[in-house]
């Protein structure tokens, strides 16, 4: 079986892959790179990076050799229960190999760079006023219990805080590995049905609030930025803090001049870390419109859906009255609103991958 798919070019991709296995192998019990620790780390995340696959196609090439010895097997075999039994294990080797080869295409598909990345997540009030700042904390509030369940840290950048204990705005870091591979979806507008606890008359009201994920960038060399291209501002914190920040210039706005674009940190009481915080972030968006560009010129022809990210796009319906959430670029539609807003959306995320996966498929495939 496998000798008449050789032609295919996943398989010739799959072989490929098991070259470079056996060849990292090699390379890690070689003097040259135990001498060398950079070495060595690069050597042993490239191994992690594609076991998974070298796995998954021995897995395949099992159920192949097991089919191929079955065959040979009832060609021999005279015992009609021994017969029935090869028939048997026949039907189930090839039920599997489908399943797997779905696997190992998806396995294959080009893997996002940014994926491992820890994420800075914007949340801003948007139509709706108190209602939406009311929403846009119910958001972070979703956000900051999926990071718990995930063994998650959360450090906010910056937070301007509405009335009623809502939030207008708010930044903040999410530092975990895969923390962008789960979270990259969620960019986009968000809107809520409800009736608010201001509205007498019971009416349903409908607010919004934009969320942007953007990959943290970590290393400061992938974002170049003249320094003549930034205003750097220092002013007293306000809000929560103590008497301390009240009587410093510890916050720190930093505006890159060509594009426009103001971020500012008032969270730490050092003017120093609220200037590192700031400055990262800012990099960050520089560096997110940057892929958002090269982005729309590679899928000019075809936009992926679940993958544009578009901060104007409504993605999520959340809907009190029905108690149910609804994705609209999967029309998917999940239930339990009170355990879906306390963070476990693993459900929806999981499905949203896997829609956007089918996508990179069909477009691989064209």
């Amino acid at each position: 079986i496998i000798e008449n798919l050789r032609g295919v070019k996943m398989f010739d991709k799959l072989e490929e892959v098991v070259a470079r296995y056996d060849e990292l192998n090699k390379m890690l019990v070689s003097p040259e790179i135990l001498a060398d620790s950079k070495k060595m780390i690069e050597c042993n995340k490239a191994l992690n990076e594609i076991t998974e696959i070298v796995e998954k196609y021995k897995e395949y090439k099992k159920y192949v050799d097991d089919i191929e010895f079955i065959k040979e097997s009832f060609k021999t075999e005279k015992d009609p229960d021994m017969k029935e039994m090869l028939n048997e294990e026949l039907k189930e080797a090839e039920e599997k190999l489908p399943k797997l080869e779905e696997e190992l295409k998806i396995l294959l598909l080009p893997k996002d760079k940014n994926d491992d990345k820890n994420v800075i997540v914007e949340i801003r009030a948007g139509a709706g006023g108190d209602e939406a700042a009311l929403f846009a904390a119910d958001l972070f509030r979703m956000y900051s219990r999926y990071a718990e369940r995930k063994k998650w840290k959360i450090e906010i950048i910056e937070k301007q805080d509405g009335e009623l204990g809502g939030i207008k705005e708010i930044a903040f870091t999410i530092i975990g590995l895969g923390a962008y591979s789960r979270l990259k979806f969620e960019s986009g507008v968000h809107r809520v049905q409800r009736v608010p606890k201001t509205e007498a008359s019971g009416r349903i009201h409908t607010s919004t609030a934009t969320v942007a994920v953007l990959p943290e960038v970590e290393d400061v060399q992938e974002v170049t930025v003249d320094p003549k291209d930034l205003k750097i501002d220092t002013y007293r914190s306000g809000g929560a803090g103590g008497q301390h920040v009240n009587m410093t210039d510890s916050a720190v706005r930093i505006t890159h001049l060509p594009t426009g674009i103001v971020v500012q940190c008032q969270d730490e009481r050092s003017q120093l870390k609220n200037r590192e915080k700031a400055m990262k972030h800012l990099l960050t968006k520089l560096y997110e419109m940057e892929q958002e560009k090269q982005r729309s010129e590679v899928e000019s022809e075809r936009r992926l859906q679940v993958g544009t990210g578009d901060r104007a796009e409504k993605i999520r319906t959340y809907n009190f009255p029905d108690g149910r959430i609804t994705d609209h670029r999967i029309k998917l539609t999940v239930h339990q609103l009170e355990a879906f807003l306390d963070g476990d959306i693993d459900e929806m995320i999981d499905a949203l991958i896997t829609f956007h996966q089918a996508e990179l498929l069909s477009a691989s495939e064209q």
